[in-house]
């Protein structure tokens, strides 16, 4: 059986990434009312820790894989993702989740803005052009000043940021590190993050006069129905698979190849706001998305252009 060119493998992992990722968004939705974030978190990192190690690891190549000689990269690139995932799904328990993940987009304008301050990168005036447009599309989907403006609406940006910050660490790594090892020190992070956070809120003693936007978070831990505890395992199956699927997209082909299939996650969103829970995007709505939904496609595809004629003209020199 002839195998799979990088440039088709890097594709099917980020779609397979994105796909899992919008069905863990939906049942994380779902279990918002119900249980504490943490708890979810944390019996999700049970299933995705064993499933890394006992079955991943060793279809990979071996234990081996999980040694590393950049620790401190690693665990910084855990704490983004950590962060990230606690912000975007305390979005997720307040706003339509096809709005949450339009807000989450937000990331490539920040990864853009990021490489001029901390990269000293170029960035012409088409992707500053595309920048200001996807951030219209942002004060779209907000409506700030308004009374349809939430305080959730502002946790999605923060997790961008948050994802920013795993993209660049991602491609910093990709050289030297395998994928195995990202997803495993990620589960180590989120096992060790959410069980300090049950311990220190899962009595529930926070719970009172918290803002409604933060319930999710401090609510008490409570005994999950048998089904509930196998759905958010199930959870730890998509987070885990799709963990390693996404930092096997981005070790495998350019960032400009596997980003845009990223974009996904906007339309699976919609479709899972309708279907799951009858969130129908309004006008504005719709506006906002498709404005950043395109200027963040531009983007992507202006930056690799950009690259590619600079590696051009190396070539040439050389």
């Amino acid at each position: 059986m002839p195998r799979l060119s990088a440039a088709t493998l890097a594709p099917l992992t980020a779609l397979i990434a994105v796909t899992l990722f919008s069905m863990n968004d939906v049942l994380m939705k779902l279990f918002s009312d119900g249980y504490a974030l943490h708890q979810i978190v944390l019996v999700r990192s049970i299933m995705g820790f064993v499933l890394t190690v006992l079955v991943m690891a060793p279809l990979a190549g071996g234990f081996h894989l999980l040694r590393t000689k950049r620790l401190g990269v690693h665990m910084a690139r855990a704490a983004c993702v950590f962060f990230a995932n606690m912000m975007f799904f305390l979005g997720l328990a307040g706003l339509p989740l096809a709005d949450a993940v339009a807000l989450f987009f937000v990331s490539p304008f920040i990864i853009t803005i990021f490489s001029v301050i901390f990269l000293g990168e170029t960035v012409g005036p088409r992707r500053w052009i595309a920048v200001a447009l996807g951030m219209l599309g942002v004060l779209i989907v907000l409506r700030p000043g308004t009374s349809a403006f939430q305080v959730a609406s502002l946790f999605p940006i923060a997790a961008a940021f948050g994802y920013a910050g795993l993209h660049i660490l991602t491609r910093y790594m990709r050289d030297t590190e395998n994928a195995v090892s990202m997803t495993f020190y990620i589960q180590v992070m989120f096992l060790g993050m959410s069980g300090v956070l049950g311990l220190w809120m899962g009595d529930g003693r926070f719970e009172t006069d918290t803002p409604e936007a933060l319930v999710f978070l401090v609510r008490p831990w409570v005994m999950p129905e048998v089904s509930h505890i196998l759905m958010m395992l199930v959870l730890g199956v998509f987070a885990s698979v799709g963990g390693y699927c996404i930092s096997q997209a981005y070790r495998l082909g350019e960032a400009a190849l596997v980003a845009p299939f990223e974009y996904l996650a906007l339309p699976l969103g919609v479709l899972w706001g309708i279907l799951v829970f009858g969130e129908w995007p309004d006008v504005m709505a719709w506006l906002g998305i498709g404005l950043i939904l395109a200027s963040g496609l531009y983007t992507v595809w202006r930056e690799n252009k950009v690259l590619k004629d600079e590696m051009e003209a190396k070539n040439l020199r050389t």
